[in-house]
């Protein structure tokens, strides 16, 4: 089993292996994945999965100049799961726990338990979009019923587990004052926290453990899996279109600059797409060759659609690399932001197509 280190020392590799370069390269073209870039700034080809690591260890470096940096193994803690409170529905247990993501912070969450099980079964950690309930919606006591995607999988058969996003829900800790860079590494830390937690239940099957999430929850969802290695499958849900061609009102990347955010999107990049050193393509590329299920609506008017298959074709060929294409999935239905049922079934059918649930 993947141990809770190996996400750290996957990050401070990315970090060490740039040590001796005066900077991290940029690439002014992200949507070419398979090349990268030297010391001296020679481009080479990227022809193997082998080469591809070095490109890899690129983009996570990048992604950690805009969301600061991954925190080291001295931020962890003993989890010490309070269950708060607990309810019985017909086909699982809904409890409200707390744990602890690291010394003086504590998360709440919903946790979900299947009735009737045998043996170990899979898990799914479950992110909300952005609504003042936070983790409430997933499990279905408020919000849209096209999101309650925690206890669906549940009733699946699913431990499934929904925690607060930074600034949303309970979760009302200034996470700043604790020395992060921005709310997206912190929403990814206490999701690797929540992996930890999954992998601790004696009902989960610490290998086989995915991640789902809509809107704000759909990009937390390939943010955390990129420095998340045990997280073996990815739904992103109305999350992402390439920066290059998010426009939302017109406003360029004012909307990734909030405190539950990047705000070194504005500080340091000016908002401005072409001053990103990462792009949501290369995101999947580093998640490759686990598997990826998107659902991007034609109608989508937070994401364009063609900046999504623009990320999913570039990304493609790395997934090719690993012999992997079908690990990575699109499907546009003709509705707005949302997460229909037909395609939220398309969904499951995908996660259990990777994680197996058996027997129910």
């Amino acid at each position: 089993m993947e141990t809770r280190l190996g996400f750290i020392a996957l990050a401070l590799w990315a970090l060490n292996a740039l040590s001796a370069e005066s900077e991290i390269p940029f690439y002014a073209d992200k949507s070419n994945l398979l090349s990268v870039i030297d010391k001296n700034g020679d481009v080479h080809a990227v022809k193997s999965s082998d080469d591809w690591q070095r490109r890899k260890a690129h983009v996570l470096a990048s992604m950690q100049r805009v969301m600061g940096p991954l925190p080291d193994a001295s931020r962890i803690v003993p989890a010490e799961m309070k269950v708060l409170e607990q309810v019985e529905l017909d086909k699982c247990v809904r409890r409200k726990v707390s744990f602890a993501v690291e010394k003086d912070d504590r998360l709440n969450a919903y946790l979900f338990t299947p009735r009737n099980l045998n043996g170990r079964v899979p898990a799914m950690l479950c992110l909300h979009q952005t609504i003042s309930i936070g983790k409430a919606e997933p499990a279905g006591l408020g919000g849209s019923r096209n999101l309650h995607y925690a206890l669906e999988l549940a009733e699946r058969g699913y431990v499934t587990l929904a925690p607060d996003h930074c600034y949303f829900g309970e979760y009302k800790l200034d996470v700043y004052a604790k020395g992060y860079e921005s709310g997206t590494m912190k929403g990814i830390w206490n999701a690797m926290r929540a992996v930890d937690l999954l992998q601790s239940l004696p009902e989960v099957d610490g290998e086989r453990i995915g991640v789902i999430g809509h809107s704000l929850g759909g990009h937390n969802s390939l943010f955390t899996a990129s420095f998340e290695p045990r997280l073996k499958v990815v739904v992103t849900s109305c999350g992402f279109t390439s920066f290059a061609k998010y426009s939302y009102g017109g406003k360029g990347l004012i909307n990734w600059t909030g405190k539950q955010y990047m705000p070194k999107i504005a500080s340091n990049y000016s908002n401005d797409a072409a001053k990103m050193p990462f792009e949501f393509a290369e995101i999947l590329g580093v998640i490759a060759p686990r598997a990826i299920f998107i659902n991007a609506p034609v109608k989508d008017q937070n994401f364009e659609l063609s900046g999504v298959k623009d990320c999913v074709a570039s990304a493609l060929p790395v997934f090719a690399l690993y012999k992997a294409e079908a690990n990575l999935k699109a499907v546009h239905p003709d509705c707005g932001h949302d997460f229909p049922q037909e395609i939220r079934e398309q969904a499951y059918d995908f996660i259990n197509s990777k994680l197996k649930v058996t027997g129910r």
